[in-house]
């Protein structure tokens, strides 16, 4: 429950700030990077700290050296959780968020069997696992739309695009009359 918690109030709260005037934070999208982050640090961090021991019991006993699996998943969720702040690491990010939820949810049904509150159980474990994967989906969809978008624009090369050897703010093509390298951009 405290990750949703997290999740929801940090969102909330950063979308708050956008209609305060923070321009960055008014888009749903950015505000649930914030949310992720700060849920992922959480729970990355419960990995280690406060709650391993239940979290290594959550691995199905198919799975071997759960030790091992809860501390890499922990590593791999709190590098995510920071990654998201970036805007240009949000969207593997995002994905590596995305597995990793799909990826262990075998260990939120395993955890449901042995549930003491009502919000442990299968149902509302699926549920909010299905919140956090859409908050994931979400950030990945927008910042590959963004990407996608920017390139067609021809605001952003392509990552494998060679460098232009012109000068930065000066095209390389000259128009009509002037020498090659003082076109207008």
């Amino acid at each position: 429950m405290e990750p949703l918690v997290a999740l929801v109030g940090t969102t909330c709260l950063a979308l708050i700030i956008g209609a305060c005037g923070v321009h960055r934070l008014r888009r749903l999208p950015t505000a649930l990077r914030g949310g992720l982050a700060v849920m992922f640090l959480l729970t990355g961090g419960a990995h280690f700290i406060g709650m391993r021991d239940e979290l290594v019991a959550m691995v199905p006993p198919a799975l071997p050296a759960p030790g091992l699996l809860v501390t890499v998943t922990g590593i791999a969720e709190i590098v995510a959780a920071l990654a998201l702040l970036r805007r240009s690491t949000a969207a593997p990010a995002a994905g590596l968020l995305t597995f990793l939820l799909i990826a262990m949810f075998p260990a939120n049904v395993y955890a449901a069997d042995t549930a003491e509150t009502w919000w442990d159980e299968l149902i509302p474990r699926t549920l909010t696992q299905l919140v956090f994967l859409a908050a994931t989906t979400t950030v990945l969809v927008d910042r590959v739309r963004t990407e996608l978008s920017g390139r067609r624009q021809g605001l952003r090369p392509p990552p494998d695009a060679p460098r232009s050897p012109a000068t930065p703010g000066r095209s390389s093509a000259a128009e009509p009359g002037r020498p090659p390298g003082t076109g207008r951009v």
